[in-house]
């Protein structure tokens, strides 16, 4: 399967990446305004790979061409870029594509992070609406730590939350979550259901903030 990861340059596009380089046969695609800093970013996760062990091919492209033909495109961008980052690549995608978004809208304010939906109801329904018909959005991946998830010699042990309206999409989604080692993936319903999850990160932020030793905390739902 072909993985494109938009803002793959970024934190969690940069742990996604190297996650599922380093733990499945996928083919892993690094996306960027700059296609300049996509193959540099790519070079150096080929690097990183290298150092344990892992020959794996990473290539880099501007957004558009990255999304091209992947059959998986993962929105790994603020997100106040989701909306426009999606329409412009509209036309990279079709009915066999796949559009995943992580992204989760904060603002920070006295004594940490509130969440801070758009008007959409949450980032996830946001894309939704930018997205081709016929072309299915799933949230997920909103609540792990960028840090923990790229530093490949960290367990995970972790759940993430998988949100969305197409079943199949879902289950492809919840099949690459798997294919991270330590990395579970839970059902959490529609796509109504994304603000509910995007509110946990904020919460999850705030308590890092003022908890020593939960700088990278995740969610592990037993």
């Amino acid at each position: 399967m072909r993985i494109a990861l938009l803002g793959g340059t970024g934190d969690i596009g940069e742990g996604l990446a190297l996650r599922w380089a380093y733990h499945t046969d996928h083919e892993v695609v690094i996306g960027s305004r700059d296609p300049e800093k996509a193959r540099a970013k790519a070079e150096e996760y080929e690097t990183e790979l290298d150092s344990r062990g892992v020959e794996k091919k990473v290539t880099g492209f501007v957004n558009e061409m990255a999304a091209d033909r992947a059959d998986v495109v993962v929105l790994a961008v603020p997100p106040y870029h989701v909306a426009d980052l999606t329409e412009e690549i509209a036309d990279r995608l079709d009915e066999d594509s796949l559009l995943v978004s992580p992204a989760v809208g904060m603002q920070k304010g006295e004594g940490g992070f509130r969440y801070n939906p758009p008007s959409a109801g949450s980032v996830t329904q946001l894309v939704a609406e930018a997205a081709p018909e016929d072309v299915p959005v799933v949230g997920a991946f909103q609540n792990l730590a960028a840090d923990r998830l790229a530093n490949l010699d960290v367990e995970l042990d972790l759940d993430t939350l998988v949100v969305g309206d197409d079943g199949d999409a879902k289950e492809n989604v919840k099949d690459l979550a798997a294919g991270i080692e330590g990395l579970r993936a839970l059902d959490a319903g529609p796509l109504a259901n994304a603000a509910e999850v995007e509110s946990l990160t904020p919460l999850l932020i705030n308590l890092a903030i003022h908890n020593d030793g939960l700088h990278d905390v995740g969610v592990r739902f037993e």
